[in-house]
């Protein structure tokens, strides 16, 4: 029993986008057809490849029980699906909206920041490859939704972690990689009046440019520091209410269409915003974003205040919790005492690979216990800050165990008992539900509980 897994019975969380192209490519060549039917839901042999191609793009090898497994998951998905529509289960647009969003900064990311490197590899604009996913990541969603209708707020209790953790064959106990604890205090580089006040000059040359007739696309493609939308003439695509930072929709859902605002400020620098189109809560808009530079004296200034707080907590003047709920500029962590959390597995450590490479520079050259000195960091926003870092707990690799484990422990029989109800209920729905499998795939192991 692998206690770093999840049950193949509990959705992932994510889509790659990758299938889109995978679609593209088997469609071309393949003749699609039916392979599995639940209730008045279908699954068909594109999907199948595109769920296969994820696979494969995530750095794994070909294998046909990944094939099965792939259909195996499209099978769940389907019966939840259609359950969910029968439950009255569903999910909202601006939920799908969100998701997608998400999901395509996330994959710019992963294309160095360019969303035309991501475009050009899907060979799909950015508005083509929402149009494209929205169906999908809609039907994920709601499966999602319905799976937490089944599993509710399963809990573990000690001795039901304990029986799980006994149950486990010693032969059998994973190897638990190195691991580290931190917690950070962040000092954002505040950038000075006259910086500011140079860009909003600035912004306001071009605002009153587009007043006396100037295309607002041409120049928001010749000037604005947005690089997502820049291309595109500053167009951001509809986009529901809830998805932009507050202050920027606070002025966008109060224009006119056709209607240029004034110059205001977000946490991403300065912009003017176009309305194109409003449809109910959505909102088609176009902006220019000019960002104010830091300059070397409030890089200096920064680093005296946080070279100043390190010494404080190293001379025992203030507690490193007590100073990152004082001074730190992390809203994440400020009000945990500056402890980092770890979005992937929800506690608080981290393998290395989990860490950026920056902040893990800063925690392997200290000891447990001690203050980092200040290093200079970049957020993923832009944004620059100083930070002081306190190494809490490094770990040896070792064979799990309940002492040093135990919230890993925790979590891997809470998804235990989580698969149990998802078995079961799979086994009941089976007994009122149409199904029928494709024969070529009924010699999977992983596939015979949906025609036994």
């Amino acid at each position: 029993m692998n206690l770093k897994s999840i049950s193949k019975y509990l959705l992932p969380v994510a889509v790659m986008f990758c299938s889109i192209t995978t679609q593209a490519q088997t469609q071309g060549t393949v003749v699609d057809q039916v392979i599995g039917v639940i209730g008045n839901k279908i699954v068909l042999l594109s999907d199948l490849q595109a769920q296969y191609e994820q696979y494969l793009a995530q750095g794994n090898y070909a294998s046909e029980n990944a094939k099965c497994d792939a259909l195996d998951q499209l099978m769940l998905t389907r019966l939840l699906v259609h359950y969910a529509n029968i439950d009255s289960v569903t999910v909202s647009d601006g939920q799908v909206e969100g998701e997608i969003e998400k999901r395509i900064a996330y994959f710019t990311e992963q294309f160095g920041g360019s969303t035309e490197k991501l475009e050009s590899y899907y060979q799909k604009s950015i508005p083509e490859i929402k149009d494209e996913f929205r169906p999908l990541i809609k039907e994920q969603l709601q499966a999602q939704a319905m799976q937490q209708k089944i599993i509710g707020k399963t809990t573990a209790s000690p001795a039901e972690v304990k029986d799980y953790f006994n149950s486990i064959p010693k032969d059998s106990l994973p190897f638990i990689n190195s691991e580290i604890e931190y917690a950070e205090i962040a000092f954002r580089i505040k950038i000075s009046q006259e910086e500011k006040d140079r860009v909003k000059a600035r912004l306001e040359e071009i605002r009153n440019r587009l007043l006396k007739g100037e295309d607002f696309a041409t120049l928001a493609i010749l000037y604005s520091q947005d690089a997502g939308s820049a291309k595109e003439g500053g167009e951001l695509g509809f986009v529901p209410r809830g998805q932009l930072v507050p202050e920027f929709e606070a002025v966008a859902y109060k224009l006119k269409k056709g209607e240029i605002s004034q110059v205001f400020e977000s946490k991403y620098g300065y912009h003017i915003v176009q309305l194109i189109d409003r449809r109910g809560e959505s909102i088609n808009v176009r902006h220019i974003l000019l960002k104010p530079e830091v300059s070397n004296e409030d890089l200096l200034k920064t680093k005296a205040l946080a070279d100043s707080v390190a010494y404080m907590i190293r001379d025992k003047q203030i507690s490193f919790e007590d100073a990152a709920i004082k001074y730190s500029d992390a809203e994440d962590t400020r009000n945990n005492g500056g402890n980092a959390m770890n979005s992937a597995t929800g506690n608080t450590r981290f393998e290395a690979n989990q860490v950026d490479a920056m902040v893990f520079f800063q925690l392997d050259k200290i000891q447990e216990g001690e203050i980092s000195n200040p290093a200079l960091i970049t957020a993923r926003d832009g944004a620059q800050y100083y930070k002081i870092f306190l190494l809490k707990r490094r770990t040896k690799p070792h064979v799990a165990n309940l002492t040093d484990d135990y919230q890993r422990i925790q979590m891997a029989t809470m998804q235990h008992k989580q698969a149990k109800l998802m078995d079961d209920w799979i086994i009941r729905k089976k007994k009122s539900t149409y199904i029928r499998i494709n024969p070529e795939y009924t010699s999977c192991d992983e596939l015979k509980k949906w025609v036994n």
